[in-house]
């Protein structure tokens, strides 16, 4: 009996010590994703560095650039599902291995191919990190207005992470070569293992069924190609190149056929019945537009410093900072804000609070307004921030906690793939305003001209081969149809963020919060399995 007695007691304590360092668990896995956003943004300042030290093609250089993101969309669903089925702890576990080996592999790459390769493995580890904080994140705080804190916590760390890669890179390649953007991961990761197998709970989903390998591979395929599709129309490629629209088209029927197969399994992959549900699919779907409104606006911003006010890339990285700094106080604010106004008023009052900040942009021109601007960025980032917050929450909380790593893969395949339209549609409605301001600049051939309409920079390259009054006809020329081009793509994404703010409208009005469930003692088979890597 009294052996009893002490087995229960310690599993009392157990219990309680896992509940009491539940925010430690949250310290962890923000740290996690921490590296995973950082690395996402890292290497775009070391681009000039790694082609004068690679000498990569401009296909390897793309590749470069893209293959992190592209293979990390691609295998979350396999990777966040796969969680569910041997452990999520587990799978965090390894890709914090993977992700360690290979930021080694990137830092000491001495060709573009083996720098290729490297990126491919980092974001096979960031597709296994990145669903696994999620789930393990719904796993541990079963309590709703806690579980929102939370991601307000983990929101607010992802937007620091995207801000911060930049200008670490750029410290960095003031004092190091290239490779050291890689190599800083290492340390984080040697700490990050044997604290998090210490910490870390394990969980798994009901485990019934077997793991349809099939259907993973299929939606890993059709994210591949219509990921690689979207990225290559965002590029500028047209829908007439070779590769764009197989991968298209290859990509969306296997995505077609993922559905259909998991529709007739009696254990799907996904549960498909989710999207059943209004706060579920809606949630997604503004995860979407929301992601579909900013990525392309800040590829565009980025541009229009530096291009059009000629501010240095440091520079231009500092002038965004307060859209950053506003996304963190909106994502630490945000369970107080959901608790108050619930899902629905929020998401909406966030989307257009983004539509009233784009709009105000669109009063830049060509001479820089840094109060407009900062103005702007701040009610743009609150704004923004706000409505992922809601939207990522109302989707966790709807989706069963057997399917935690499932429904957070979707959500952040949907943040990948909102990302990725987004620069595909407002660069091609970027480029539809910006081209015909170019044609009949007096003095300027029509060959050059027809050169200068792909992008400001190519105007700026071509304008100083012309020289003379030609070529300053020519840049001015350029600068005013970028600005136009700007303000056209700022009011387009203005009509996008609102008809998020129409989707909201589908949201629970209120936030439903039941006590989080009291843990008692476990039978002691059930306590085993639970702990057991």
């Amino acid at each position: 009996m009294s052996g009893t007695t002490t087995a229960a007691a310690a599993l009392r304590r157990r219990a309680a010590g896992a509940g009491a360092n539940r925010w430690v668990v949250l310290v962890v896995l923000c740290v996690s994703l921490l590296l995973v956003a950082v690395d996402a943004t890292v290497l775009h300042v070391a681009v000039p560095a790694v082609t004068e030290d690679l000498r990569p093609g401009g296909i390897e250089l793309l590749w470069i650039v893209d293959v992190y993101p592209l293979v990390c969309a691609s295998l979350l669903i396999l990777f966040g599902t796969l969680g569910d089925r041997i452990g999520r702890r587990r799978v965090l576990l390894l890709g914090y291995t993977l992700f360690g080996v290979a930021s080694g592999l990137a830092a000491l790459a001495d060709s573009a191919q083996v720098l290729i390769m490297a990126r491919a493995l980092l974001g096979v580890g960031g597709a296994m990190i990145m669903p696994a904080t999620l789930s393990i994140l719904r796993q541990v705080f079963p309590d709703r207005r806690e579980r929102a804190l939370a991601i307000g916590i983990w929101s607010a760390v992802a937007a620091v992470g995207a801000a911060v890669g930049p200008l670490l890179g750029g410290f960095l390649l003031e004092h190091f070569w290239w490779g050291s953007v890689f190599l800083v991961n290492i340390p984080l990761m040697l700490v990050s293992l044997p604290v998090g197998r210490l910490l870390l709970p394990e969980s798994k989903g009901d485990g019934r069924g077997p793991w349809d390998v099939v259907g993973a591979l299929m939606a890993a395929a059709g994210l591949f190609g219509v990921v690689l599709g979207v990225k290559r129309l965002g590029s500028g490629e047209s829908l007439g190149s070779l590769l764009t629209v197989p991968s298209l088209v290859v990509g969306a029927a296997l995505l077609v056929a993922f559905v259909r197969r998991q529709r007739r399994r009696t254990y799907p992959l996904v549960d498909l019945k989710m999207f059943a549900r209004p706060a579920f699919s809606t949630s997604v779907g503004c995860i979407v537009l929301a992601m579909l409104a900013l990525v392309g606006l800040e590829l565009i911003a980025a541009q229009y410093l530096q291009l059009v006010l000629g501010l240095s890339p440091l520079e231009t990285g500092l002038r965004l900072l307060p859209l950053t700094f506003a996304a963190m106080a909106a994502g630490l604010a945000g369970a107080r804000m959901l608790r108050r106004f619930g899902p629905r008023r929020m998401v909406c009052a966030g989307f257009c609070l983004t539509a009233l900040a784009v709009v105000l942009l669109t009063a830049l021109g060509r001479t820089d307004n840094c109060a407009l601007m900062v103005s702007g960025f701040v009610l743009l980032g609150f704004g923004l921030e706000t409505t992922l917050f809601g939207a990522y929450e109302s989707m966790l909380s709807e989706a069963p906690q057997e399917q935690a790593g499932g429904a957070a893969a979707i959500g952040e395949t949907s943040y990948q793939l909102g990302a990725g339209i987004g620069i595909a549609l407002l660069g091609t409605v970027m480029n539809a305003a910006y081209a015909p301001g170019l044609s009949g600049v007096p003095g300027v051939p029509a060959s050059a001209s027809s050169s200068a309409g792909h992008s400001l920079g190519e105007a700026y390259e071509v304008a100083a081969q012309l020289g003379g009054s030609a070529g300053a006809a020519l840049r001015h020329a350029a600068r005013d149809a970028f600005v136009h081009g700007l303000h056209v793509t700022l009011l387009v994404s203005a009509g996008l963020l609102l008809l998020g703010a129409v989707m909201a409208l589908r949201l629970p009005r209120a936030m439903q919060c039941e006590p989080g469930p009291v843990e008692l003692p476990a039978p002691r088979d059930a306590a085993e399995s639970r702990v057991s890597v």
